[in-house]
């Protein structure tokens, strides 16, 4: 299932945001920790260029703190740009920010000149918290449902440093359809944009191998079954989800999962590795020039068919 939620005010932030960049010295870009890459936008990289980069993993206190350090250290080996782990309990590592921004632009970091850095991240990432606790008051709008932000806004920082706030973007296509799931789980997309019970398969598959203790532990199950399908079913009779006849809500079941996911009732846990996006990368990659290869097969036959018609 392709997850794409694109509304109409994302694409008018694209076009904004690619008027200012000429004027702009330093990206920030706020990601999700628990899913680094897919939390990311490709549009970003596309546009920004050789301007420095911070990339933030925002809510790093719900994300595996191993598997953090890990993709800073992935991050921060890419070039010019600089990545740092946040969480809303420690607003002190914001702080620091605005010398970081000075400390990638020392050209500019001089009296009488202007340096602005653009801020931007998908929705729902923690982006206008972080902007409010930089500025030490409210300033951008903060909400629990996706795409809260839907205009741009320059915010002063302190003397000589300023911050063009966006909306919070998606972008038109997701390419890495695991990316689609992940950003689903973690409510990126609003509820509306998926199916729940697929999404908590997508989910549960993960778990079983990547923290199966985490699973036994949390729903006190002694054995854990094989397969995704199964070990909702096994959550719903430990819940209670159990309709006449015996059977399980599979649905509700999945909804429990998903929310104990986003509420760190499972723990700190963090849905991708870079050798796992790399990967998936070059396997979403090759599918999709088979798919524009199919494409163009299919309008060369058309052609040919019409020619002969003609004859």
């Amino acid at each position: 299932m392709a997850i794409n939620w694109f509304p109409g005010h994302m694409h008018k932030a694209q076009k904004e945001i690619k008027e200012i960049l000429p004027q702009i010295d330093v990206v920030i870009e706020v990601c999700d920790a628990r899913l680094p890459f897919s939390s990311e936008n490709p549009m970003i990289t596309e546009i920004r260029g050789n301007k420095p980069l911070i990339k933030i993993l925002n809510k790093s206190d719900l994300a595996d703190p191993v598997l953090t350090q890990q993709w800073i250290a992935y991050l921060d080996a890419q070039q010019h740009v600089k990545a740092i782990a946040l969480t809303t309990e420690n607003p002190a590592i914001a702080k620091t920010i605005p010398a970081l921004i000075r400390k990638l632009v020392p050209n500019k970091d001089e009296t009488g000149k202007q340096i602005n850095a653009v801020i931007m991240g998908i929705p729902n990432v923690g982006k206008s918290t972080l902007i409010n606790t930089l500025v030490g008051k409210v300033k951008a709008k903060v909400g629990n449902e996706p795409a809260v932000t839907k205009g741009q806004q320059r915010i002063r920082l302190e003397e000589g440093l300023y911050l063009y706030d966006t909306p919070g973007m998606l972008w038109p296509k997701i390419v890495n359809e695991n990316s689609g799931y992940r950003l689903a789980i973690t409510s990126a997309v609003k509820d509306t944009a998926f199916d729940h019970e697929e999404i908590a398969c997508f989910a549960a598959e993960y778990l079983l191998e990547a923290y199966p203790k985490r699973l036994e532990e949390r729903y006190k199950i002694d054995q854990l079954p094989q397969q995704e399908v199964e070990l909702i079913e096994e959550i719903g009779r430990k819940r209670g989800c159990v309709r006449s006849g015996g059977m399980v809500d599979f649905h509700k079941a999945s909804e429990i999962l998903i929310n104990e996911i986003r509420d760190k009732t499972l723990g700190e846990l963090t849905f991708e590795t870079p050798e796992m996006v790399e990967q998936e990368n070059i396997h979403f990659a090759e599918l999709e020039e088979k798919k524009i290869a199919e494409r163009e097969a299919r309008k060369k036959a058309r052609g040919r068919g019409r020619k002969n018609k003609r004859k």
